[in-house]
């Protein structure tokens, strides 16, 4: 069996359907004791308060989530955060629900899956409600 992972990411637009993807990552992360990454491409005004929230909703719980705020092409941006932080493990949502519509709809799940060096997680968040 390989070793757990070393370092989670996990990307959010802050919609219900990331907010899942998240809490998987939070989990995943928990289990191996891994580094976590929570990351918000684009407006960086947006990305402070969608990533406030996150780490407020994950309060209490480890590991403590480290936050980052990209610019660009979403799927481009994880892809090289990913590369410099090392990470093993990309956390992605199955389906994105959020009102720009530019995170998390599919093409960016089907981006990172083809090109990460790396595991890749789809989580099932169609239905969330975290």
């Amino acid at each position: 069996m390989d070793a757990p992972y070393r370092t989670v990411l996990v990307g959010t637009d802050g919609s219900p359907t990331a907010t899942r993807a998240v809490l998987r990552a939070s989990a995943v992360a928990r289990v191996s004791e891994a580094k976590f990454l929570v990351a918000f491409v684009g407006d960086p005004r947006e990305g402070e308060a969608v990533l406030d929230r996150i780490v407020a909703t994950l309060a209490g719980t480890l590991p403590v989530p480290e936050t980052r705020l990209l610019t660009g092409d979403p799927a481009d941006a994880l892809l090289g955060l990913a590369g410099a932080e090392r990470v093993d493990l990309i956390v992605v949502g199955n389906k994105g629900m959020s009102g720009a519509q530019r995170f998390l709809l599919g093409s960016v799940p089907n981006k990172i899956s083809h090109r990460a060096g790396c595991d890749v997680l789809v989580a099932y968040t169609r239905h969330a409600t975290p």
